[in-house]
């Protein structure tokens, strides 16, 4: 799939004309008169990790200052990466600290922050203490990365910009969105939003998801493919098409049937509030709950239709259904006897995929389908809030749509697990239909599905699993009573 990204992120201004480098993204290494002068391209490493070289873990010149009392760039003093033995203990750093850091970063720019946070004549582990301040902690220290100290040094340099440009490409999180309640009341005032969803979303239905450890990657394992994702690969497929067609039955998708949130996706629409959702599910299961087509996109396609790989032509997709349930190759009525001679003449004629009908849902590959590109920039510009739902976003450039939105704009999160490396206002952790019930009661809001009223009376509780950031879990009695017997 094509790469569609470039966040609006507001660039500093500081004395140098150019801060930035030719891919826009801030260059450490020439503005700061803190770091050595070189170019990014002669760094010495064929590492990502990094570590520090044994003499930079001397505990030496500990500081007995709060805080508060000593300047930022002290403050590795208080929080130092220290090596011991062969391991690397990285600092605890407060929250707060982190956010006055990452917000000194987006509006003073890279040059003014190393000139407040960086010491003089800093060294790996100095630059590795600036990383995690900027809250990015999760970094493997190898064995083998302090070998070459000058390597060493400008791995952790290299990492320090990494993290540096994260920063500079992500939103800051609207601190006013303070509650669940100030959650719902957001959804309930706005008149243009923009829904992500993902698999999560339909997994209700039975229809597996992709990257879990029940998802379809898990699943099909065991077949002959380098990578599970080749199963969606389009040279893949006209190489060798029965490999799809014998794991394509595990994402076909239910006749009419939707799920709740889906019903609360219409209701969205039906109080004039949907602007548009952008699916990455190959379900048309928007169809299904009834959505006018116009409000959504289905940024990989669908099963809503099937084409012929050699003559073009498009049928309705219910069409080869039967095919795809009994792990059969669907043949275009119109290529048919051109593709039995050719193969007759020649068993192993390529490609193999040569006259047959094929699901026009979009493969690795292929380009995301017009309506996508010619509404994604305009919609941004015009919605006043983001709604992601049921995805890890992964793939581009779906995934990228969470840094193209203003950062004004208020953006939530329902998903089984948090998304760590997007910024939400509020992440409602839970499965996708639990919270789009208790947000529709929370609204007054009656959804036009059979399970409405039996999730509704299950005993779904909010619960504050860390306020400050904006994070709630939505559970029913049910999972309430077994984390109780779990904890006891």
């Amino acid at each position: 799939m094509s790469d569609n990204t470039g966040a609006f992120h507001k660039r500093p201004t500081t004395g140098d004309p150019n801060p930035w480098d030719s891919n826009g993204d801030a260059n450490i290494y020439s503005h700061s008169n803190k770091l050595p002068k070189t170019n990014s391209n002669q760094t010495p490493s064929n590492t990502h990790i990094v570590s520090l070289s044994s003499d930079d873990s001397d505990d030496s010149g500990e500081s007995d200052e709060s805080e508060d009392e000593i300047k930022p760039s002290s403050l590795s003093k208080l929080y130092k990466v220290k090596r011991i033995n062969d391991e690397y203990i990285l600092p605890d750093i407060p929250k707060h600290l982190i956010e006055d850091a990452k917000e000194y970063l987006r509006g003073d720019g890279i040059e003014e922050f190393l000139e407040k946070y960086l010491v003089s004549d800093p060294t790996a582990s100095d630059l590795l203490y600036i990383v995690c301040l900027l809250g990015f902690n999760d970094f493997k220290i190898p064995s083998n990365s302090f070998k070459d100290d000058t390597a060493l040094f400008y791995d952790a340099l290299k990492l320090l910009q990494n993290a540096a440009n994260k920063v500079l490409n992500s939103r800051p999180r609207l601190k006013e969105i303070d509650s669940f309640e100030k959650t719902v009341e957001i959804i309930d005032k706005a008149k243009k939003i923009i829904v992500l969803t993902g698999a999560g979303v339909s997994t209700s239905l039975g229809i597996p998801d992709f990257r879990s450890d029940k998802g379809i990657y898990s699943i099909i394992k065991d077949l002959p493919l380098d990578d599970p994702q080749d199963l969606f690969s389009l040279p893949y497929f006209r190489q060798d098409p029965e490999v799809f067609y014998s794991s394509a039955y595990l994402v076909l998708p239910p006749v009419g049937l939707y799920t709740p949130f889906h019903a609360f996706l219409k209701q969205l629409e039906v109080r004039g509030k949907l602007l548009r959702n952008y699916t990455q599910n190959i379900d048309n299961l928007e169809a299904n709950a009834g959505i006018d087509p116009s409000k959504f996109i289905q940024c990989h396609g669908s099963f809503a239709t099937a084409s012929c790989q050699t003559c073009k032509r498009r049928i309705d997709g219910k069409r080869i259904f039967k095919y795809i349930q009994n792990k059969e190759l669907p043949v275009c009525p119109k290529c048919s006897a051109e593709r039995k001679r050719r193969f007759e003449k020649n068993p192993d004629y390529q490609p193999r995929s040569f006259g047959l009908m094929k699901p026009d849902i979009t493969f690795f590959g292929e380009d995301l389908p017009e309506r996508y590109h010619t509404n994604i920039f305009k919609d941004i510009s015009e919605c006043d809030l983001l709604i992601t739902v049921g995805t890890s976003l992964k793939v581009s450039p779906i995934s990228d749509i969470v840094n193209k939105i203003p950062r004004d704009i208020p953006q939530i999160l329902i998903n089984k697990d948090l998304v760590d490396h997007a910024v939400f206002d509020s992440s409602i952790l839970g499965y996708c239909d639990q919270a789009a019930v208790c947000i529709a009661k929370r609204l007054g809001w009656n959804l036009d599905h059979s399970d409405f009223k039996k999730i509704s009376n299950s005993g779904l509780t909010v619960s504050n699993v860390d306020q400050e950031n904006g994070i709630y879990t939505i559970k029913d009695a049910e999972e309430l009573q077994k984390d109780k017997l779990e904890n006891s």
